[in-house]
């Protein structure tokens, strides 16, 4: 053999012999980790219903069933995890984090599947899946206003559920039927009722938790200050959240909505959308305006050319009669009139803004499979504005849609004050109170169809469109929002060996300066950083001092 063929065989022989070792590892950890569950969970029967490993038939579908963005589908060769665990009681939790903890392994806690960057189930080193799927029982208190809700059920059936027993109580959550709770709570929770009754996260009254011992905690175990850091803070950093006790939020037998859609092509429509940043978080209470902007085909005859649509769609905790003089004389431009509004229950809307034709029956948001029934990718962004931006600016922003297919990306721009404003930034993790007119959510969204250089296109992009943002947004730092997770600003080694000064580049963006009281419970409740991923709050080591390794 010629020195030219030895030097192209060795680096494949120490591949194959690396990835063989690698194998062997992992068959190491699957069968101690099996081991060990076997004797944490005392009924063999029960282990059998829950645990799916690659030589299950099942394993494939329970990996993908709940990948929302399909952009971070585990391709063939990329590490998946040794075990899927889908337990039905919290006992089963403890030993998962239990074994996991003994054998070396990492934990990746999924709900609901919509992780921005899949890191719920996704990790580059040897690692189970602890799928809450079966833990999704909502338990409502009418008298109480009150909710148990488990941390794999989906906000669809959290609703649901709560309709069931009141027509004249909802809660304060997002937007979206199939999103876990036990993810969205815990990064924040925007939604319609939040300039009312603020986020998911400041209504969260009690909480269910397997920490980093195994140990199952209530409010009163955990203590106050874990308490605090899951309500916002990213629960995966400290624990698993086994349920969640929420406060419901009185509604009326009837809310009016509307959807009005403006032409931007129109100057008056774009100065529409500049005044909106003035008048849209001094509403009422009971008002909820937010903006979409993006393309939609041309209605015009033989016009092919894609036109750019404002639609401003409000949810508003009244009738149309009190809505009309309010808008009139805050948002009189808008030309709001009777015709465009419609008086529904709050369940109702809640469909209706799932994306469900009106009429829809609400029993549509018992359904958790993915959207549309087919593979979607996703990219998100996210900003705060404390200064109304310029129109020109705002402009140029918009324009950029035009650089995407029709329909796929959107500008949405969400309203704070009221509530929001008045509750203290330190009062749980999420900071983004006082101050902040509005939220900025840039979105894309395609068909994915495994095509690398469109995926690249669709990132390249929002990157762009993003930075172009950056001079007129929050500063010192520059926001971000937990549950549109992003890291591009920066990532924590998985092994949790990244400095302070290295997660504070993003940990500050999230939480401003509760990021250090996060870093402070984190390094008290897991000082071994067993809850980890790459954008986890980091534990301190004991030899640590600030501004340094």
């Amino acid at each position: 053999m010629k020195f030219s063929e030895y030097s192209s065989f060795f680096p494949c022989l120490i591949a194959f012999l690396f990835s063989f070792s690698l194998a062997a590892s992992a068959h190491n950890h699957h069968e101690h980790f099996l081991h060990c569950l076997s004797h944490h969970i005392s009924n063999t029967s029960s282990i059998s219903n829950i645990i799916y490993t690659p030589i299950n038939p099942s394993y494939a579908s329970i990996l993908n069933s709940t990948i929302m963005n399909s952009q971070f589908a585990i391709p063939p060769f990329t590490p998946k995890p040794l075990v899927i665990i889908t337990p039905f009681h919290a006992s089963e939790v403890q030993a998962t984090v239990i074994c996991s903890k003994k054998c070396g392994l990492q934990i990746r806690t999924r709900s609901g599947g919509h992780d921005a960057d899949g890191l719920s189930y996704l990790s580059p080193v040897p690692y189970v899946i602890l799928d809450l799927r079966n833990l999704r029982s909502v338990e409502v208190d009418v008298e109480d206003k009150t909710a148990w809700v488990q941390a794999g059920a989906t906000l669809g059936e959290v609703y649901y559920r709560i309709s069931e027993k009141s027509s004249t109580l909802g809660f304060s959550a997002g937007f979206f039927y199939t999103i876990g709770v036990g993810g969205h709570i815990s990064g924040g929770g925007f939604g319609i009722l939040m300039r009312k009754y603020g986020l998911a996260a400041d209504n969260i009254l009690d909480a269910h938790i397997v920490d980093a011992k195994g140990r199952f905690l209530d409010r009163k175990s955990m203590g106050e200050d874990l308490f605090w850091a899951i309500r916002g803070g990213g629960a995966v950093s400290f624990g698993v959240v086994f349920a969640w006790k929420i406060r419901l939020a009185p509604v009326p037998p009837k809310l009016t909505t509307f959807s009005v859609v403006r032409d931007l092509e129109k100057p008056e429509t774009k100065k529409l959308v500049h005044q909106w940043q003035y008048v849209a978080n001094k509403f009422d209470e009971d008002m909820f305006l937010f903006v979409r902007i993006q393309t939609a085909n041309s209605t015009s005859k033989g016009n092919t050319k894609p036109v750019l649509q404002a639609y401003f769609v409000a949810v508003f905790l009244g009738k149309v009669e009190k809505l009309l003089p309010l808008i009139q004389k805050s948002f009189p431009k808008l030309g709001l009139v009777k015709e465009d509004c419609v008086e529904i229950s709050w369940i109702q809307a809640i469909v209706l803004y799932t994306g469900f034709p009106l009429g829809t029956p609400p029993n549509v948001l018992l359904d958790r499979s993915k959207p549309q029934g087919r593979p979607r990718s996703f990219v998100e962004k996210s900003d705060f504005v404390q200064e109304p931006i310029q129109e020109d600016v705002l402009e140029k922003a918009w324009e950029r849609l035009y650089e995407e297919e029709v329909g796929i990306a959107a500008l949405r721009l969400f309203p704070f004050g009221a509530k929001l404003s008045e509750i203290p930034e330190s009062e749980i993790p999420f900071p983004h109170r006082a101050g902040n007119l509005y939220a900025i959510d840039y979105i894309v969204t395609w068909d994915d169809d495994g095509n690398a250089t469109a995926t690249k296109r669709h990132w390249d992009w929002i990157r762009s469109v993003h930075a172009y943002m950056t001079p007129y947004v929050s500063k010192n730092p520059r926001g971000a929002y937990l549950n549109f997770r992003d890291l591009d600003l920066g990532r924590n080694n998985v092994n949790g060996t990244t400095s302070y000064a290295q997660a504070s580049t993003w940990g500050r963006c999230y939480f401003k300066d509760n990021f250090d009281r996060l870093v402070h419970v984190k390094t008290k409740v897991d000082p071994t950083n067993f809850f980890r991923n790459e954008q986890s709050i980091p534990s301190l080591p004991l030899r640590w001092k600030k501004g340094g390794d």
